[in-house]
């Protein structure tokens, strides 16, 4: 564990030392070694439960997968921040690069915690440079009605799960992820043990985020600078994922009839938030709508608790943390290029830029789950063991792939085809950096398609 966080704590006084000419370039090696040497992470997932253990942190088959996505995703922001602070002064450029790192290890420790109360400070920490990232580097000044929501709607679902945790030590007598899954299931009965598991598991559910908790998500991605935006789709909507998974195995007796309703508001979120893509005008709300909509399956995944079901989730938890971050990207390339979020405005760049419609036409279909990609992996395992649990469900996640692959060719027809608008005169031309980022996050992508078995999870 410590062969990356320590070189990861390391890289803020590199940020504050380095002279200005080298700053973006020794960030961005640094953040690249770390994300090299956190692969080392992926050989001994299969075999042991447990690994790289010390006193406070480990990794198992479910953390690594997330731990690796979180140490990629910090060389893929420096890349993509790189143009849109080249105008700021030094002094800002250097923070922003120190908020990054600080999320990094925040997001380290979380995934890396095996004590449920230090994932959950981690959990909490996460918000900060989140918070500060959005509103001192977003677009409008719209950003900072984001900045509340995005904290009161995770701070209001996350403060019942420390009252729940507390209540769990209190009658379990430990809260460490390698001995709590050994002790003796709780008995579960009174409606204050109902509220209990509610608490455990709504600050997940608003991180997701679940239909419903879910209008923090679009807010925050669209005001956000390209960097959170990506770090907010790759991985903060992880953490969610993870906590819920790790908590569900505990509430064993309760889960059976509790969750109904959940899984009800997140099939019902995969058709609603599809529809709004539809209708959306904004390319970077489009994407983040579409998220919702990835997670809601991942939320029906998580709380039917099957072997398959947990697996899709984790599996279409990284194959959509590389695509929409990818998304994102991409959206942001044409932002800088032509100001203008509006999909009307900008439009038929494939005359100016073929290089990058392949790109576009690559990332899209990313989203959309086209075979061999794991995203459809993920996809179709969840589809699958909610038929298993009920087939009601088909009708609803049948719709939801059916609207999913209708938006994603509406986003890339509407942004990429069609005749040049007469107002886009000189566009400048797409730069290698931009090629080099769209590369690393669709490589990984494609290459998961040859060894699926590292995102598994715990079924591998």
């Amino acid at each position: 564990m410590l062969k990356v966080l320590i070189p990861t704590l390391m890289l803020i006084p590199t940020t504050w030392m380095t002279p200005h000419k080298w700053l973006w370039p020794t960030a961005l090696m640094h953040s690249l070694l770390i994300a090299l040497a956190s692969l080392s992470w992926l050989s001994n997932t299969a075999e042991t439960g447990w690994s790289s253990l010390n006193f406070y942190m480990a990794t198992d088959s479910l953390s690594t997968p997330l731990l690796v996505l979180t140490c990629w995703l910090l060389p893929l922001m420096i890349l993509a921040s790189q143009n849109h602070t080249a105008s700021e002064p030094l002094n800002r450029q250097r923070t922003y690069l120190t908020l990054l790192t600080s999320l990094q290890i925040f997001l380290i420790l979380a995934f890396g915690a095996t004590e449920i109360i230090m994932f959950y400070v981690m959990f909490e920490a996460t918000l900060i440079p989140t918070l500060i990232l959005i509103t001192r580097w977003g677009n409008q000044t719209e950003r900072l009605n984001a900045g509340i929501y995005f904290l009161f709607y995770t701070l209001a679902g996350s403060l019942p799960l420390l009252v729940a945790l507390l209540l769990l030590q209190n009658s379990t007598g430990t809260l460490s992820l390698l001995t709590i899954q050994y002790s003796d299931p709780i008995e579960l009965y009174s409606y204050a043990h109902k509220l209990w598991w509610a608490g455990c598991l709504l600050a997940f559910l608003v991180k997701m985020p679940l239909y419903g908790v879910h209008l923090w998500l679009p807010k925050a991605h669209v005001e956000a600078p390209v960097a959170g935006s990506m770090i907010l789709a790759a991985v903060l909507l992880k953490l969610g994922g993870y906590g819920m998974m790790r908590m569900v195995v505990m509430l064993e007796p309760l889960t059976k009839e509790l969750s109904y309703p959940f899984i009800v508001f997140a099939l019902w979120g995969v058709i609603m938030t599809g529809s709004i893509c539809l209708r959306q005008t904004d390319l970077k709300s489009l994407i983040a709508y579409s998220s919702v909509s990835h997670m809601g399956l991942v939320v029906g995944g998580i709380l039917i608790q099957t072997p398959w079901g947990f697996s899709g989730a984790l599996v279409l938890m990284i194959a959509h943390g590389l695509a929409s971050s990818a998304l994102f990207c991409l959206a942001n390339t044409t932002y800088e290029r032509t100001h203008s979020r509006t999909m009307l405005l900008a439009r038929g760049l494939q005359m100016v830029l073929p290089l990058m419609t392949a790109w576009w036409f690559i990332a899209s279909l990313a989203n959309l789950a086209l075979p061999p990609l794991p995203n459809l992996m993920g996809e179709l395992m969840i589809i699958t063991s909610l038929f298993n649990w009920s087939w009601w469900t088909i009708i609803l996640t049948g719709t939801g792939t059916l609207i999913t692959a209708s938006y994603s060719l509406y986003m890339f027809l509407m942004s990429q085809r069609g005749p040049l608008p007469a107002h886009i005169i000189a566009l400048s031309p797409s730069h290698t950096r931009e090629h080099l980022l769209m590369a690393l996050h669709l490589l990984p992508l494609g290459l998961l398609i040859l060894k699926p078995e590292l995102i598994w999870g715990w079924t591998a």
